[in-house]
């Protein structure tokens, strides 16, 4: 059956130290999101990544794109945190979704990047948002790369960090950072963040910017808000299932910015590169010393990168 987390209700995680969060109707399903900053900013909405609650997005973070002028929006994508979960749909066989797309089939999923990129357009009515600035991080990379191909009228802009295209020709995820990514989350609490921080090892950036306290203490609160690994899977098939949108990108006229770390071992920086190049006047920025994270030294660079492309866009009614 399909799980939701009823509407109006303080949420607390086992520690009790999580602030209570509103949810919305959208697209079906409740999403719950949480805003900073006053309506009168530029909109901009923040889309997760693979698994990633909308606490991956740090508070930090959003109040620095507060205050580069920006009326903030975080949300937990369906099937992670505290949305809606598609408990009935079981977890998708990854070898039944490419025997499917290679007899040219539907793909035997519960649904596609597309369907999240429509429960964003939902979203977005239900904070009564028309056109915003949209960034998205890894998966919610090719989230917000959908939503501009779905919904253009909506899309002042977007950010597409760490991502790609979902081009079937780009360098693969290297083989420790793949094997890392499909190797299941321990359901115990010590060792899920031994997990965490064994998998930040991996795909995150080096030294200087690994931050090993700061990891604990993430991989700590979201297991305290919601542990889901049924969610994340059904997430993973979404995506090996919607194949590329590199030719639907060439039809996108919302100013896009891509960044990409030049050492990212789980989406190769050519993926940044390939989504640049699809989608028409992009700007690429490519960060050295990063990979498949979003380093606290680094948010100053990337805020204020991310501020400068929204600051160029005129608002629409």
């Amino acid at each position: 059956m399909v799980t939701q987390v009823p509407a109006g209700l303080t949420r607390l995680g086992a520690a009790g130290s999580m602030p209570a969060m509103a949810s919305a109707e959208a697209n079906g399903i409740r999403i719950e999101y949480e805003t900073f900053g006053s309506r009168a900013g530029r909109p901009l909405v923040l889309v997760s990544g693979l698994g990633s609650q909308l606490l991956g997005y740090h508070e930090d973070l959003c109040r620095m794109l507060v205050g580069l002028g920006h009326f903030v929006v975080r949300f937990d994508n369906r099937d992670v945190g505290l949305s809606t979960r598609l408990d009935e749909a079981g977890i998708p066989s990854l070898k039944a979704i490419s025997e499917a797309r290679r007899r040219g089939e539907p793909p035997p999923v519960p649904y596609l990047l597309g369907a999240m990129a429509d429960d964003l357009a939902g979203l977005l009515d239900a904070l009564s948002l028309g056109a915003t600035h949209v960034v998205g991080t890894s998966m919610g990379g090719m989230i917000v790369q959908a939503f501009a191909i779905r919904h253009p009228e909506r899309v002042l802009s977007l950010t597409s960090i760490m991502s790609t295209t979902g081009n079937p020709a780009l360098p693969p995820s290297r083989p420790e950072a793949l094997a890392r990514l499909t190797t299941p989350a321990p359901a115990e609490r010590a060792a899920y963040v031994e997990h965490y921080v064994g998998s930040a090892r991996v795909f995150g950036s080096p030294p200087p910017y690994f931050e090993e306290e700061r990891i604990r203490e993430m991989a700590g609160r979201a297991f305290d808000r919601a542990f889901y690994p049924p969610g994340t899977a059904r997430q993973y098939a979404a995506i090996v299932a919607s194949g590329s949108r590199k030719e639907a990108l060439a039809a996108v006229r919302a100013p896009a910015l891509v960044i990409h770390g030049a050492l990212d071992p789980l989406v190769p920086v050519e993926g940044g590169i390939d989504t640049a190049a699809a989608i028409p006047g992009a700007e690429l920025l490519i960060v050295e010393g990063m990979a498949h994270d979003l380093p606290r030294a680094l948010w100053p660079r990337l805020t204020e990168a991310i501020g400068r492309h929204t600051a160029r866009v005129p608002a629409r009614a």
